[in-house]
């Protein structure tokens, strides 16, 4: 038989062949589709965690932030003074002071705290003591109160310098105050505050106002 007639008489190529063609076409566009995807799934997860990060940073410095509260002296108040020839105190008889003490609480949930207890010295010397009882300042807010100290008198007859302040009508003492609490954020970030205040004043005894007053404040979180 002449070749002519061989070439014109082979065979198709088998239809399997082709349609294996085209199931591999199909399968390398659906890897894609699903590269695609993961891509895009990925993309989200990552997006969404630094969101995530993002946003617990903002409230680690702004709401989980603990910070430190405040304690001011506003005020002394003398309640009972009694002297003799207006000059010295009366033996034997107590003189209260009332002083205005503040607490600031400028966290995001409210500060909760023990008894506080305050301690008076006049040139060094302790004259009163007094201990208020538990309480707490509400978040952001300004809690007030009024801590009064018996003072004995006779411990102030016996400093030398008695006599001149009273002349001079100022009366110079020192203060210190401790305050220990906790502070709450939403359940979540309890923390254990102390704070402790040290202050020195001069007491008008006509005005019975507070002329001049200097506080060292110390927290520990």
């Amino acid at each position: 038989m002449a070749d002519g007639e061989r070439d014109q008489v082979r065979p198709l190529a088998p239809v399997s062949d082709r349609v294996s063609s085209d199931e591999e076409e199909a399968t390398h566009y659906s890897k894609k589709l699903r590269q695609k995807r993961c891509i895009k799934c990925c993309g989200f997860i990552t997006a969404l965690v630094l969101i995530q990060a993002v946003t617990i940073i903002v409230l680690a410095f702004t709401v989980f932030r603990v910070r430190d509260p405040e304690i001011k002296m506003n005020g002394v108040t003398i309640d009972r003074l009694d002297l003799v020839n207006g000059t010295v105190p009366r033996p034997g008889v107590n003189m209260s002071l009332t002083a205005d003490v503040s607490v600031k609480n400028p966290n995001f949930a409210s500060f909760k705290y023990g008894n506080t207890s305050t301690t008076l010295y006049y040139r060094g010397t302790v004259i009163g003591e007094a201990r208020n009882p538990p309480g707490h300042a509400r978040a952001r807010r300004t809690m007030r109160m009024n801590v009064t100290v018996d003072v004995i008198t006779d411990r102030l007859m016996n400093n030398s310098n008695l006599q001149n302040d009273i002349s001079s009508r100022m009366l110079t003492m020192s203060s210190y105050t401790r305050i220990g609490g906790r502070v709450n954020i939403l359940k979540l970030v309890k923390r254990h505050v102390n704070v402790k205040m040290n202050c020195t004043m001069s007491v008008n005894l006509t005005s019975q106002a507070i002329q001049e007053q200097k506080c060292k404040r110390h927290v520990k979180l």
